[in-house]
């Protein structure tokens, strides 16, 4: 181990990058995949891709399923993750695009502050502080749905109760690292 870590690093003291990642993958049989193994899994679909450091080839596996599974009910949520791919990969303005159409309609929203988080990422990416503090603001003054540690405690036995409100961490990453791109700012949450 620490051989090849000494190699890593001669390697980039001399400037030698290391090699691509293997991004091949079975695309029939991901796209054969139910909604919840394709999206929803860490070790099927497009994240064990993604995991690997292929992201542009992760967005177009999303977006080539979203073309094969138009009937699917959480298209919004594909377009999100695509979105947050091509971001990853620094296609800002396809990432925009494609969380424009990540909103949800306002009776599905009400509360929660998805909607929000949206307006905040998009503002993030389009370089607009003012924007992205405003909807940061919103989010933080949602109050907690009365019922929210109890329900969300059992739906969330193995990993706890997310911390109210949802999304306002990653907001506040950005804020934090706003001059960073995209790529980087989750590290950026604490």
């Amino acid at each position: 181990m620490l051989t090849a870590l000494a190699l890593l690093l001669a390697q980039a003291a001399a400037g030698v990058s290391p090699p691509p990642p293997d991004c091949r993958h079975d695309q029939a049989a991901t796209l054969s995949l139910d909604f919840e193994a394709f999206d929803q899994s860490m070790t099927s679909g497009w994240r064990p891709l993604a995991r690997k450091g292929c992201t542009a080839e992760a967005a177009d596996l999303i977006r080539d399923y979203r073309i094969a599974h138009p009937e699917t009910k959480r298209a919004s949520l594909l377009l999100w993750h695509e979105g947050q791919l091509r971001a990853t990969a620094g296609e800002t303005q396809a990432a925009i695009a494609l969380f424009r159409q990540a909103y949800k309609p306002a009776e599905m929203d009400s509360g929660f502050g998805w909607n929000l988080y949206v307006d905040g990422t998009i503002a993030f990416l389009s370089r607009d502080r003012t924007a992205l503090l405003t909807a940061r603001q919103k989010l933080a003054a949602l109050p907690k749905p009365a019922d929210w540690d109890t329900d969300t405690a059992r739906a969330n036995a193995r990993t706890g109760v997310p911390s109210w409100p949802l999304n306002l961490g990653v907001l506040d990453g950005f804020l934090r690292c706003f001059d960073k791109p995209y790529a980087e700012t989750y590290i950026c949450r604490k």
